[in-house]
């Protein structure tokens, strides 16, 4: 995820300019308490939602299961949940931030629900650890073209695992699909099925109220990573991500209130869906002049983000620059062909 300074310069409106304290929850409607969970990176937090269901509480995706994560959680279910239990977790899609701690909280009792993709990919990833990194992630890293000083480092060190920093995913799951209405929070909910972000990402809209939980489908002053990984390398998340921006923009209204998987909840929704859209298309505009001279996606920081990289930055980076230069090449605006390294060069 990187930082949309278009969106900084917007007009969109903040109903809770401050954050929750660690520990510490607000209610931004009715039943709807937001939380916040540590994350062990440059982007600090996740943002949690819990949903009166009077026995029980829904939960909309759960943290990363860290140290500081299980206690920050703790803190609140003895806290602002009143000691009262979690009977069902939501997840909007499968990344370790919002899936960290489904399995323990299933295992105290809660239903699990999400779109297929997001559980049976959190589950498959869990299940797959590595302790020296495949011969597939590095023929990926090299076709992204990763520096050799980056990958010969990465080559050294043990590769992350999903199973790190998230509990097992026990068997079993309630599937949500596309067109879905469900009932939580005292609200129905319309199942809107994003993708680009993570593959098949739910977001629900209120049919009752102005409410919608977008996970990280829509965010407010960043643009959501959109990432090839090696888990499918031919992948376009890119074009996949600007269908769906474009069949939710009919959907956006200026009073509802978005409350997104990170950062604060807004109020402008057809201005940022625009600026979203708006956005990449400004990326791929610049990537396309870039690629007169051929490149791998490696050398594309520049034209994409407009700023340095740092190293702490660089691997969502390379598999961002890598989505957009694939963007171009599957819709036939760029070729490209390989190197003696192993990497694609790209050309419009």
């Amino acid at each position: 995820m990187t930082e949309d300074r278009h969106a900084q310069a917007a007009k969109l409106r903040y109903p809770f300019p401050d954050a929750p304290a660690e520990g510490d929850a607000i209610e931004v409607a009715p039943g709807v308490l937001w939380f916040r969970l540590p994350l062990p990176m440059k982007l600090d937090h996740v943002n949690i939602y819990a949903l009166d269901d009077g026995d029980g509480w829904t939960l909309i995706d759960t943290g990363m299961r860290t140290k500081a994560g299980i206690a920050a959680l703790k803190s609140v279910m003895e806290g602002p949940l009143g000691g009262k239990r979690i009977t069902r977790v939501i997840l909007t899609h499968h990344h370790p931030d919002h899936v960290g701690m489904a399995g323990r909280l299933m295992r105290d009792g809660a239903e699990l629900w999400a779109t297929r993709t997001a559980y049976l990919t959190a589950r498959m990833l869990t299940l797959d650890v590595q302790d020296t990194y495949t011969d597939e992630s590095v023929t990926f890293y090299k076709r992204a073209g990763m520096a050799a000083d980056v990958l010969e480092g990465r080559l050294q060190e043990r590769p992350f695992n999903f199973a790190d920093i998230c509990d097992p995913m026990p068997l079993g799951y309630h599937r949500i699909r596309q067109g879905d209405t469900l009932s939580f929070g005292g609200r129905r909910w319309a199942v809107h099925v994003g993708n680009g972000h993570a593959p098949e990402h739910a977001t629900f809209w209120s049919m009752d109220d102005n409410l919608v939980l977008a996970g990280d489908q829509i965010l407010p002053s960043i643009s959501p990573n959109i990432g090839v990984y090696p888990t499918e390398p031919e992948a376009d998340p890119v074009g996949e991500w600007l269908e769906a921006c474009n069949r939710f923009l009919p959907m956006a209204q200026e009073d509802q209130l978005v409350l997104g998987g990170h950062k604060l909840p807004f109020v402008g929704l057809p201005t940022r869906m625009r600026q979203l859209i708006d956005n990449h298309h400004g990326v791929l505009n610049r990537l396309r002049k870039h690629l007169k001279t051929p490149a791998t996606a490696g050398e594309c920081f520049q034209p994409i983000f407009k700023r340095e990289i740092s190293a702490g930055e660089y691997g969502l980076a390379l598999v961002e620059s890598f989505a957009h230069c694939q963007h171009l090449f599957h819709t036939g605006e760029a070729q490209r062909s390989l190197t003696d390294s192993g990497a694609f060069l790209y050309q419009t």
